[in-house]
């Protein structure tokens, strides 16, 4: 599906800060509590998410992975998911919940961006071979982030109070499973003699230190590596 982006000349970057004025966007028009603009919102952010797998497929495929382009992907994804909780949260606090929306939506905001360093972490800790970044919890092939995609049909469907309250709490618990997992990998890494000498080899050591005391979990591989 890249392919196509690649002939345009359009750059991994590009994609990355698209996806970023659309997550902001669709939190502006969250934070509205207008019922109409929330649906139209739901369907940005995902078309969001959806847009933020073709960086990294773009940068594989054209040879355009960067350091920058790493740091801007993780720092992008972040701030969209923190913007989204404030915007949810300040357009629901005109409802039921009230001013429960409002830190509700501060919690989650924070979560997200302590989730983002705690990851930038972990990736460093484990030295994760180029392309490769910590993943989310996942099952039978799918991760915790794909219930992002449930949002457009909940929205319509005018339960969005509920999957607030459920997202929110849930990106707390993410944020304090993360900080779980940066404090036992070195518990995980003790015994190892050496470090990698190469890139193939840290990737190894890394793959071997996560099955070992995370059995189930994958890594994200729309990251783009650092060069």
């Amino acid at each position: 599906m890249v392919r196509p982006l690649a002939k345009l000349g359009i750059t991994p970057n590009q994609i990355t800060a698209v996806t970023l004025v659309m997550a902001l966007a669709a939190a502006w028009l969250f934070s509205s509590g207008d019922a109409a603009r929330a649906n139209v919102a739901a369907v940005i952010f995902v078309c969001a998410r959806f847009l933020d797998h073709f960086d990294g497929e773009l940068a594989r495929l054209t040879g355009a992975s960067s350091r920058f382009g790493y740091y801007f992907d993780y720092v992008s994804g972040g701030l969209g998911y923190a913007a989204l909780f404030l915007g949810i949260g300040i357009g629901l606090a005109t409802g039921p919940l009230g001013d429960w929306a409002i830190g509700l939506g501060t919690a989650g905001a924070a979560a997200a961006l302590a989730s983002l360093f705690l990851n930038l972490d972990l990736d460093r800790r484990l030295k994760f071979a180029e392309g490769e970044a910590v993943g989310y919890p996942g099952l039978a092939g799918f991760e915790l982030e794909d219930g992002i995609y449930l949002l457009a049909p909940i929205t319509w469907l005018d339960w969005l109070p509920q999957f607030f309250m459920a997202a929110g709490i849930g990106a707390v618990l993410y944020g304090v499973w993360t900080f779980g997992r940066l404090i036992q990998l070195p518990r995980a890494a003790k015994g190892h003699d050496a470090r990698p000498a190469s890139r193939a080899g840290a990737a190894a050591q890394a793959a071997a230190e996560l099955r070992h005391h995370e059995q189930g979990e994958g890594r994200r591989p729309d990251r783009r590596g650092q060069q």
